[in-house]
């Protein structure tokens, strides 16, 4: 996702419309902080992507892309220490 100033934006606000409109989605920031998203129009029932909160500044997206999936489950018994389940998934 492309980034603008607020000051660039007002130079060239048509172009980043037309852009909006065929699909691409710009984060607006001022000074250097996001604070709004200029982009599509979309259906009301469409789920909230991971990348559309990071875009809104909701979340923080991982720094490392080598991580299990959030979805992978592992199992836990009583007494199994954390910090060695870790070790064992990340593979060290």
């Amino acid at each position: 996702m492309d980034q603008i100033g607020i000051r660039e934006l007002r130079a060239d606000v048509a172009t980043q419309v037309r852009r909006a409109g065929d699909g691409h989605r710009v984060i607006v920031t001022v000074g250097g902080r996001p604070v709004a998203q200029l982009g599509p129009i979309e259906a009301a029932d469409r789920q909230t992507s991971l990348a559309d909160l990071a875009a809104r500044g909701q979340v923080l997206l991982a720094r490392r892309q080598d991580r299990p999936d959030p979805s992978t489950v592992l199992p836990l018994w009583a007494g199994t220490r954390i910090d060695q389940l870790v070790r064992e998934v990340r593979g060290r």
